[in-house]
């Protein structure tokens, strides 16, 4: 562009020169000048316009990114207090895994920013707000884009690749909390600072392979914020296979593997005198999981009659040495007292979804965990008894939950949902949730 306006110029000043040869009086001459002049100061000017447009991109919204604003009511009726709530025959997590609170709130609410920074990067940034007004970052991770051979990478804070629902956002879940293997297993829901390498084979079914490291910022390591520690905390590697059987069938199952090293990890559990005492556990756990899910869309068209069955399977293995009253509590029945523990644990879910008619669905979900065994060297030698750590009791939680939905559109779900949860292994928490979610703005895709 800036050669064309100096041609511009180098023609308009030799059309001049040219017309000056040949004028014949000094009037003539200064006229010519004078175009000349007014020749130039036009290029200057579309010079200098065309510099501008060149420093402005093709579109003012093009570095926009994408915004959402995923809302969520709930109103739970719980028979049982919800301040009370445990799951008995595993240690507490370190995230929230009770039913909420009662009555009406404001769900977890989501506020979401994503958009390709350049031809190398996408940025992703998902905000949580809680029903007591905190905001924190549920994800926040740059992606690739341009790595070859099927390849990416996401660095920053994301949810684990582990299993299936882990990585799904709450608001896209079938029901309206998360499976009780999740909870005990997976603190609800891992997401971890870190960075995951995965690659995508180049087959005619779907397969993927990925490996994560992480700080091991939340359960199952500890402690709660990741250990003062330069390197790595937690790891995870997975892979999953999927594919279409035809007739609109298609299919997707995986297996995980993830590795902590908990330093600390602290939690709260009465003593045979009813004074709650701040026990820890450091050592190595290990959670193996196996997903699956199967969809049915005859005609490949998920807009009316679909079916989806989901289900995971979880175990783990912890290893190391428990302390009681970790923080050396005078009240506690006694002192400070560290001893080998063990344990292997496991459980799993299976749920299923069935959309009858356009914008209903109605679905089915099944809980159980299994306290396994356990070896805890405080009681074993005689320094403490059973009684001292009661969350620890041998117990085998289920829970039976049923729902229905009604979607008018993509954007917005009306769910109404009960359950009859036994975690605690005392009562029954009998559990209604009404619940509404909608979605305001641009929002990606949904995992498979």
């Amino acid at each position: 562009m800036y050669r064309k306006a100096t041609m511009a110029l180098a023609v308009a000043a030799a059309l001049g020169l040219s017309r000056a040869a040949t004028a014949q009086t000094q009037d003539e001459l200064k006229a010519l000048r004078e175009q000349v002049r007014q020749l130039d100061r036009r290029v200057t000017d579309a010079e200098q316009a065309a510099i501008q447009a060149s420093s402005r991109p093709a579109s003012e919204s093009a570095m926009n990114p994408a915004v959402s604003v995923i809302l969520n009511g709930i109103y739970s009726n719980l028979s049982q207090d919800p301040n009370g709530f445990r799951i008995n025959g595993f240690t507490p997590t370190l995230g929230e895994v009770g039913p909420g609170v009662r009555g009406l709130s404001l769900g977890e609410s989501e506020l979401a920013f994503a958009a390709n920074i350049d031809h190398h990067f996408r940025g992703t940034l998902i905000a949580s707000i809680s029903p007591e007004d905190s905001i924190g970052v549920e994800e926040g991770y740059i992606q690739t884009l341009s790595l070859s051979y099927g390849f990416t990478v996401k660095a920053g804070r994301f949810f684990s690749g582990i299993g299936y629902q882990n990585q799904i956002h709450a608001h896209a879940w079938d029901f309206t909390d998360a499976p009780l293997a999740n909870k005990v297993f997976l603190g609800n829901q891992l997401n971890e600072d870190g960075i995951q390498l995965k690659w995508v084979a180049p087959t005619s079914f779907y397969w993927d392979v990925g490996v994560e490291a992480g700080r091991g910022r939340q359960f199952p390591a500890g402690p709660a914020g990741g250990r003062n520690k330069n390197g790595v905390s937690s790891g995870n590697v997975f892979t999953h296979l999927g594919g279409d059987l035809g007739t609109g069938v298609a299919w997707q199952t995986g297996v995980s593997y993830l590795s902590t090293s908990p330093q600390d990890r602290t939690f709260d559990d009465p003593d045979s005198t009813g004074t709650t005492v701040t026990n820890s556990f450091s050592g190595r756990s290990r959670l193996w999981v196996l997903d699956g899910i199967l969809k049915w869309a005859p005609n490949y068209n998920p807009t009316y009659t679909n079916f989806k069955l989901q289900g995971e399977y979880f175990r783990r293995k912890e290893n190391g040495d428990l302390t009681f009253n970790a923080v050396g509590d005078p009240a506690a029945v006694a002192p400070t007292q560290s001893g080998g523990f063990t344990s292997a644990q496991s459980g799993f879910y299976l749920q299923g979804v069935y959309q009858f008619v356009p914008m209903w669905r109605a679905g089915y979900r099944y809980d159980r965990l299994n306290a396994g065994t356990t070896s805890n060297g405080l009681v074993d030698s005689g320094a403490l008894t059973a009684a001292d750590f009661p969350i620890l009791a041998k117990y085998n939680p289920t829970r039976q939950t049923v729902m229905v939905d009604w979607s008018p559109s993509e954007f917005s779900r009306v769910r109404l949902q009960f359950a009859q949860d036994k975690s605690r292994s005392d009562v029954t928490d009998k559990q209604v949730f009404l619940q509404y979610i909608v979605s305001l703005g641009a929002h990606g895709a949904h995992k498979f």
